[in-house]
């Protein structure tokens, strides 16, 4: 149950959290209770680098300073709604950063799009300060409207090669003539960037001589604060897989 004092407005948002996420946790909370799952697993900010990837968006950016006040500097992979661009190379240089503690690496992997949800419940609108009422995530409204219209450019963009590979990708997992709401493509795009993030670390991890972890989720900007419904994370520590999973009811 969500605890929230009762204005009308923040019930109706509380109520989107109920019907669509099953759990969710303030910022601060989730990035707590991770390290407190991660740290019984060997991981701390001492022996560990944190590596995330959010959205650009300034309204995302709280999570990624969480993560630094908690772990340290952090290797910062962010992109457009979060989509995992860097590619290898990015990920080695993340990896080469990482402390070597007792002859091992540690790394933690945060992977999380985001999407806002206002005080009436409206899923992908909320408020900047200066600018009013506005779309999260911008890049992927912006794909889905070009979807909604029919005029969907694929062409590679080099004054927009973001968008153009985020474009690029979804197609490859959007069956044709289906258009999704924002909402599901959210949750799409979250299996998306777990997916391309161990693809590119799997030929390049070595088990032998590092423990890591894969964090996920989907950050929702609220019209009081930002927070974040996990998805289920691991950790392989010593080469064996632990699971990483924060359950139960709503903790706001």
């Amino acid at each position: 149950m969500v605890e929230k004092a009762g204005r009308a407005a923040s019930m109706k948002f509380d109520n989107v959290l109920i019907r669509f996420f099953p759990a969710v946790y303030s910022e601060a909370n989730f990035v707590d209770r991770t390290y407190q799952e991660l740290s019984r697993h060997g991981f701390t900010a001492d022996n560990t680098i944190a590596i995330v990837d959010v959205c650009r968006d300034e309204i995302s950016q709280p999570l990624l300073r969480l993560v630094k006040d908690k772990w340290g500097e952090a290797f910062n992979l962010c992109s457009l709604a979060g989509m995992f661009f860097a590619g290898r190379t990015a990920l080695l240089a993340a990896m080469h950063h990482a402390p070597r503690v007792g002859g091992r690496e540690r790394y933690v992997f945060f992977a999380i799009p985001h999407i806002a949800v206002d005080g009436s419940g409206q899923v992908g609108v909320c408020e900047r300060p200066g600018v009013g009422e506005s779309n999260a995530c911008g890049a992927l409204n912006a794909f889905l409207k070009e979807l909604q219209k029919g005029k969907l450019n694929v062409s590679l963009d080099e004054n927009d090669l973001e968008q153009s590979l985020l474009k690029a990708r979804l197609l490859k997992e959007i069956p044709y003539g289906q258009i999704p709401d924002l909402l599901s493509l959210t949750r799409l795009v979250q299996k998306l960037i777990v997916t391309d993030l161990e693809n590119a670390l799997q030929p390049i991890i070595d088990p032998g001589k590092c423990d890591y972890a894969v964090l996920s989720g989907i950050q929702i900007h609220g019209p009081d604060g930002n927070y974040v419904c996990p998805s289920p994370g691991y950790a392989i520590v010593q080469g064996a897989r632990q699971d990483i999973l924060l359950t139960g009811a709503k903790c706001l």
